[in-house]
């Protein structure tokens, strides 16, 4: 596979209009941005670009406007922002107000490249995705990753091609069938897995538990049969809970075991579990994680993703966090700053790490100066 060209091969910017696709997808609130880390995360490329006499475009997208304007979507607040974070540094309004972003249209690439003489990617958490500004500049004009799309690429590619062992992945989140290609792609590598979230249940009902009214999918129970046997078969060791916190038929808090009663539902990894998986990431040299293992929301609920997250604080292994709800959570229990890295992309890390190669990436590589 050939190289993925960097900003420095992208020569002499001074006086060059360089467009930076960025993922500046914000949490908001009532207009109001809650988090600027995806836009101060992109500034370490601004600068270097800047610092070195280029005039730089920024793009992204925010949110769902589904290819029509709509002012709910505005990049305004986050143009705002940049201005303080990186004064001079433009802006377009959010991509998918035309439809031609999301269908890869090339008069919708044309138009965005019109007056551009290079491209930078640094939105990682939109590189899995064949949209135009991700895969139409690199076609014609001189382009790179960015910094933060490049150490992305590097920590994700390093776990799945040379890890230290033992090697664990962590995985959480509600559905199997989500994080199928992921796993079977990870049992590869890892030395072992550790599955929490709703998604235990169907892992659960796979050997023969009962699981109450917890949420499963029940056409994903021989799947996760055949995976418990693979990686019986080839010495790798899935670790399923062994207790369960959640709430009875009348909706009391209860515990329960791998047995849930009928009419009861399971909503967190119990402090046996979560003790137990805890044990095994501190044993660890390299952890990846990937989903809560429960519905963390809900204080009642929040126990035992708060234990693996300290656990990933904790452990002197080489830790990666894939974005999305586990980078929420850890975020939430403020021990972000205490893991080796913390993936701005949560279906990026997984479709990286499962097909070793990403639509945005692959345009990179065929860009004219690559």
């Amino acid at each position: 596979m050939s190289r993925i060209p960097t900003l420095a091969d992208l020569g002499d910017v001074r006086g060059k209009r360089v467009l930076v696709r960025t993922d500046f997808n914000v949490p908001m609130e009532n207009g109001e941005i809650t988090d600027d880390f995806r836009i101060r995360a992109a500034l370490p490329t601004i600068n270097w670009l800047t610092e070195r006499g280029a005039q730089v475009v920024t793009c992204s997208h925010l949110g769902r406007p589904k290819g029509q304007p709509n002012p709910k979507y505005s990049m305004d607040p986050v143009r705002a922002r940049l201005g303080e974070l990186a004064p001079g540094v433009e802006l377009l309004e959010n991509l998918r107000f035309d439809p031609g972003e999301e269908g890869n249209d090339p008069a919708f690439v044309a138009k965005l490249i019109e007056g551009i003489d290079m491209y930078v990617d640094d939105a990682f958490g939109a590189c899995h995705r064949a949209h135009a500004s991700i895969v139409g500049p690199p076609l014609t004009l001189p382009s790179a990753m960015g910094l933060l799309l490049q150490k992305e690429v590097e920590v994700l590619l390093g776990l799945r091609n040379d890890p230290k062992h033992p090697f664990v992945a962590v995985l959480g989140g509600s559905k199997i069938s989500d994080k199928l290609g992921v796993v079977e792609a990870l049992l590869r590598v890892v030395d072992s897995l550790v599955v929490g979230g709703a998604m235990c249940f169907t892992f659960l009902a796979a050997l023969g538990n009962p699981i109450g009214d917890s949420l499963f999918e029940p056409d994903q129970v021989d799947t996760c049969k055949r995976l418990l046997e693979q990686s019986k078969a080839s010495g790798k060791t899935i670790h399923l809970p062994e207790d369960i916190v959640g709430v009875d038929a009348q909706g009391n808090f209860a515990t329960f075991g791998t047995r849930l009663p009928e009419g009861a539902k399971g909503f967190d990894i119990g402090p046996g579990t979560a003790a137990a998986f805890s044990d095994v990431i501190m044993d660890a040299r390299t952890v990846f994680w990937n989903g809560p293992m429960g519905m963390f929301e809900d204080p009642r609920f929040e126990a035992g993703t708060r234990t693996v997250a300290q656990a990933m604080a904790d452990t002197k292994a080489f830790t990666v966090v894939g974005g999305g709800d586990s980078a929420a959570a850890l975020a939430q229990f403020r021990l972000d700053d205490e893991v080796s890295h913390v993936s701005t992309g949560g279906g990026a890390s997984l479709e990286l790490l499962e097909l070793g190669d990403l639509p945005g990436l692959d345009a990179l590589r065929k860009a004219p100066n690559a």
